[in-house]
């Protein structure tokens, strides 16, 4: 059994509750932007099959490809989930910080990874005061692609000086974030239920565990570090 080197962590609805804020701020997007996306209620339920996958890529399909208005939605996305993050609407998952404070006490390299931009992903960590809290944070403009790609997990790995994909674990809660985990190779490709997808939809993407909380994640890690 390879010994964990590095966990990377999914943000919203993984150590982050997301409580419905990325489906307002799509909906508010979609008005504040005026595009075209079809349906509303199947563009909706499309935002909550690909929850994970960078927002970017998601506007892109719903707009059928049209860069331009992709932009823009993902401009007004954007800028609907900073104005929550402002108002409060952000906190954190039960014992998340906990266990990223445990891991590296442990000599565990932590990442927190998401599928928001870089500006997204500080606000919500400068509210949460998580600024110093992992080893390392990505978004998908410095990793290459976003998920399902491996790309932001491959990318922790080496920045943090991992020796084998196997010395790597992942944490999601959705079927990308497992996608990604098990296209990178690693050992363990976690799901949690305190975010968009059930333990099913989880199981069906490759899962190497299911746990009902990040906070579970714990002994999992130590016992193999």
């Amino acid at each position: 059994m390879v010994k964990i080197e590095i966990v990377v962590f999914d943000m919203a609805g993984t150590t982050v509750a997301d409580d419905g804020l990325v489906e307002r701020a799509f909906i508010a997007a979609v008005d504040a932007a005026g595009e075209k996306v079809g349906d509303r209620d199947a563009a909706l339920r499309y935002v909550n099959d690909t929850m994970g996958q960078s927002k970017i890529t998601v506007f892109r399909h719903l707009t059928g490809g049209d860069e331009a208005a992709a932009r823009r939605l993902n401009t007004a996305f954007e800028q609907a989930y900073a104005r929550s993050v402002a108002d409060g609407d952000c906190a954190p998952i039960d014992g998340a910080a906990e266990l990223l404070g445990t891991l590296r006490a442990a000599g565990v390299r932590t990442a927190l990874t998401t599928g928001f931009s870089r500006d997204t992903a500080d606000r919500i960590l400068t509210a949460l005061g998580w600024t110093d809290l992992a080893d390392l944070t990505l978004v998908p403009a410095e990793a290459g692609r976003g998920r399902p790609y491996p790309d932001l997990a491959l990318t922790a790995l080496l920045r943090l000086g991992g020796t084998d994909v196997r010395a790597l674990a992942t944490v999601g809660d959705t079927s990308t974030d497992v996608l990604a985990g098990r296209r990178a190779g690693a050992s363990v490709a976690a799901g949690v239920l305190t975010g968009a997808h059930d333990a099913a939809t989880l199981r069906a993407a490759g899962a190497t565990h299911v746990l009902d909380s990040v906070r579970d994640l714990e002994p999992l890690i130590l016992e193999r570090s």
